[in-house]
């Protein structure tokens, strides 16, 4: 079974709701939707107050080659332009609807047919995922149109699937290869056609055995019905081990190929896609849907030892209690309410929150789980150093970056960090090796830039 060579962990998986079908959340009576839900400068209005909206209404354009537009995901009127805390804690700026029915604008197919053939080419492929403000559903949210636009003198070959997900609680991925394979293989082949490749993967981990049957079944079933030429996409099972989605790590199971320092997955011939973005972009290409809704994991061990949770289709904007109510309420045990995974999400202190372009879960901890034990000192075991998918020394970094030596911290490649938490978890002492680390991360980042700025105005 393929995996990653370096390091990786084996957290408790805890799929709860793994068997538990997609429920379509109805609008609430108000969303916020931030005109920032992507890596890169945040969207420019083009809304003000007042202004009638539908679904798929336009309410901020790109600003730049690394944005995204923003769309409404209701039908109703912009009762104000204002700042929103989001899930990082954060104040963004957001377009707050009054929900008024759930109107779409013309053009859209709402219908449920699936349109399997693919008449545009690749340069208006990667233009209408443009227009549509896809970003990487995984939790990335990378413009998936700049993934595509693939530059001069580089050659992708490989286009991979992300369908692992190994964060512990998420199911979101899980359902939509149950629920909506033929969308996700409609979606991968248009990405196919996007990066002009002729080999595709979906790589799934073997936790997820329904999945990969399913999902094989189907490629088998239209490959002989003569519509997948055979071989060019198949299922990848992969071995369970944390954090097989991050991408160097899924390139390397797949391919064998390492992503060296500083380069990505072009510079290796790979392009990585989510099964959440693959699904959105056969919305946008095959629909002329923009992205407007998503699919939550809402979980926890108490919630669904008493019979909730789920997983739901939610419009982007919703906010967070929408779901809480949609579940029956919070558990009474719970201490801390975590959106996104529990290695890589964040805490949130608000359930007044917005569900965003990147939200894929929201984890209700127990007590007993939330709990940060007491910090011991470092006892040079080099458990981080065997856990870290990087090949980094998380320990040393600590170090560097609570003596403030930040070139040294560069040096020994805290930029290389992919903040999957590994080294949090398999550290015998507690330490908050990541939490340092992301410091140093953002003080290199700032160190980096100012060397930019002093070359440029040579």
């Amino acid at each position: 079974m393929k995996t990653f060579s370096i390091g990786g962990i084996h957290p408790p998986e805890n799929k709860l709701t793994a068997d538990k079908p997609i429920v379509d959340l109805a609008p609430p009576a108000q969303v916020a939707i931030p005109v920032s839900q992507h890596i890169g400068k945040p969207a420019e209005l083009v809304v003000e107050r007042g202004t009638e909206v539908k679904v798929g209404t336009l309410l901020a354009k790109a600003s730049g080659f690394i944005s995204a537009p923003v769309h409404s995901s209701v039908s109703g009127k912009v009762k104000k332009i204002d700042t929103v805390v989001d899930a990082q804690g954060y104040r963004r700026q957001a377009v707050v609807i009054a929900v008024d029915g759930d109107e779409w604008e013309p053009g859209i197919d709402t219908t449920p047919d699936l349109v399997q053939s693919i008449p545009m080419d690749a340069t208006s492929i990667v233009a209408r995922i443009a227009e549509a403000g896809i970003v990487g559903a995984g939790g990335a949210t990378f413009p998936t149109a700049v993934k595509y636009s693939v530059p001069e003198g580089k050659h992708v070959d490989t286009l991979l699937i992300n369908g692992v997900e190994c964060e512990p609680y998420l199911t979101a991925d899980h359902r939509l290869m149950l629920e909506n394979a033929d969308e996700l293989i409609v979606g991968t082949r248009v990405l196919m056609k996007a990066a002009g490749v002729a080999r595709a993967w979906i790589g799934i981990e073997n936790n997820k055995p329904d999945a990969i049957a399913h999902l094989q079944e189907r490629l088998q079933t239209l490959s002989a019905a003569g519509e997948i030429p055979e071989g060019t996409l198949q299922v990848l099972p992969l071995e369970v081990k944390y954090p097989q989605g991050g991408e160097k790590q899924l390139i390397e199971a797949a391919t064998g190929r390492e992503v060296p320092s500083g380069k990505l997955p072009l510079d290796v011939g790979c392009v990585v896609s989510n099964v959440s973005t693959a699904i959105a972009v056969y919305h946008a290409v095959q629909k002329n849907r923009p992205f407007i809704d998503r699919i939550v994991t809402v979980t926890g061990k108490e919630l669904v030892a008493r019979g909730d949770g789920g997983n739901f289709r939610v419009r982007i904007g919703t906010p967070v209690s929408a779901l809480v109510e949609a579940v029956g309420g919070m558990p009474e045990d719970t201490a801390k309410v975590v959106m996104g995974g529990p290695m890589t999400g964040k805490a949130i202190t608000s359930f007044d929150v917005p569900i965003t372009k990147g939200s894929g879960g929201l984890i209700f901890m127990r007590a007993a789980d939330a709990r940060r034990h007491a910090v011991g000192n470092c006892i040079r075991c080099s458990r981080c150093v065997g856990a870290c998918p990087m090949g980094l020394e998380p320990y040393l970094l600590e170090k560097l970056v609570q003596a403030e030596m930040w070139e040294d911290a560069e040096r020994e490649g805290i930029m290389d960090c992919i903040e999957c938490g590994s080294c949090n978890f398999a550290c015998p002492s507690n330490r908050p090796i990541l939490d340092w680390i992301r410091l140093g991360k953002g003080r290199v980042g700032a160190l980096r830039r100012s060397r930019a700025a002093a070359r440029a105005g040579k």
